[in-house]
């Protein structure tokens, strides 16, 4: 069974999500193994309320995905891991995504033609 390729705005939701260096080191610390944030956090050497922020981002963007579970005290537990993916980013997979983006809105538009007219 063939994956469809992602649409345009996931395909930047992910890219965007992925481009956070704190975000990739999340990701190749679960690829490695499940973590609670807690632990994850002592490993990656930042503090649980960054590693939460950038967890949720991971999670938002369909990267990561958490489960509570109960310790041995009783204590519930946030475990996260990573979850499967794939994207080729080839110019053709590129085109195909950039056919089905979402237009900006008409505030961001406004914003694109200030910046394009200050670098005149």
């Amino acid at each position: 069974m063939s994956v469809p390729p992602p649409t345009g705005d996931d395909l930047v939701r992910v890219l965007s999500t992925l481009a956070n260096p704190h975000r990739l080191r999340v990701v190749a610390a679960l690829a490695r193994e499940r973590n609670y944030v807690s632990r994850l956090a002592r490993e990656l050497r930042i503090s649980r309320a960054l590693l939460q922020v950038h967890l949720r981002k991971l999670e938002t963007a369909g990267l990561v995905s958490a489960q509570l579970e109960l310790s041995e005290d009783g204590k519930a537990m946030k475990f996260y891991e990573v979850n499967d993916f794939a994207f080729a980013l080839t110019p053709e997979a590129i085109a195909t995504a950039a056919r089905t983006l979402t237009l900006p809105r008409v505030d961001e538009r406004i914003d694109e033609r200030d910046a394009e007219e200050g670098e005149r």
